[in-house]
């Protein structure tokens, strides 16, 4: 089911201009992110990628405004984030930290009505536009059957799409994903990355998210960003991208690129001690 465009503030405008420049990002005395410039394509996919402690989460909490920058800036449409009012960043730009955790007992729905809070004022309350928009999220996700049901009792991957509806719900032309498949499973990883295409194909949102698996990576996104040492390395499409030069590079580690086979995207293989072309032991069988 696809949110219908005509709803009340429900769906998100097209086009969003998210970009940083000249970033420095650092926790205390410790620089995380030194003089990064990006350019978030609009209405597209971005993952993130890189290894630990590279900055990428750093990299999606600056573009949340959850961390100020040391320097440069992030600008929405040709505004520094720190000038943006909290009320309208919210109507425009949704994070989903990483393992979010809801109150003990809070049901679905009330999680998903949440994510309507920044369209209300003391002079707008609940209205029908609302609760449109809250069960079009719940029915996007696949979550209308267990509205009822309390977030702490649902598994890891219904967890999971339970969020991801409070921020359909919110409304922001800009989704930004820390690590939404981490502890998951394989079948609710595919789960919850083919939601998240869904939303990206049906109604345009532009999404920006950090991902740890380079083959989910290519499979997903149009724009593929991989980071080293708090700078970005290489970005752009998943196949200029996602090469064993640049594996090496970023990741320290010796790999083949084929072709997917299902999706045609890169499919990267890596090469251990104890499966590379040169360690002199026969293959088992």
């Amino acid at each position: 089911m696809s949110v219908d465009p005509k709803s009340a503030d429900a769906s998100p405008a097209a086009d969003p201009d998210l970009r940083a420049s000249g970033l420095r990002l650092a926790y205390d005395n410790r620089l995380v992110v030194d003089g990064l410039d990006l350019a978030v394509p609009p209405g597209r996919i971005t993952a993130i990628v890189g290894a630990n402690a590279c900055g990428k989460s750093t990299l999606l909490r600056a573009l949340a405004r959850l961390l100020a920058p040391r320097e440069g800036a992030v600008h929405l449409d040709g505004r520094a984030l720190q000038s943006i009012p909290s009320r309208e960043l919210a109507q425009r730009l949704g994070i989903l930290p990483q393992s979010p955790v809801a109150p003990e007992g809070l049901t679905v729905i009330d999680l998903v009505n949440r994510g309507r809070s920044p369209h209300q004022t003391w002079w707008r309350q609940w209205s029908k536009a609302d609760e449109q928009a809250v069960h079009q999220a719940l029915a996007a996700t696949a979550m209308t059957d267990l509205a009822d049901r309390p977030v702490d009792e649902l598994s890891g991957g219904q967890r999971q799409r339970a969020w991801i509806a409070m921020a359909v719900a919110q409304g922001t032309p800009v989704l930004l994903l820390d690590e939404p498949t981490t502890y998951l499973d394989l079948a609710h990883q595919i789960d919850v990355l083919d939601l998240i295409t869904d939303l990206n194909r049906r109604e345009n949102r532009t999404v920006v998210m950090v991902l740890h698996d380079l083959n989910q990576a290519c499979r997903y996104a149009d724009h593929v960003v991989a980071m080293k040492s708090g700078r970005i390395a290489a970005e752009g499409p998943p196949a200029e991208v996602i090469t064993a030069e640049t594996v090496a590079d970023v990741f320290d580690l010796n790999c083949k690129i084929t072709m997917d086979p299902v999706s045609g995207t890169p499919l990267v293989i890596p090469m251990g001690r104890h499966h590379g072309a040169d360690t002199g032991q026969p293959a088992r069988t």
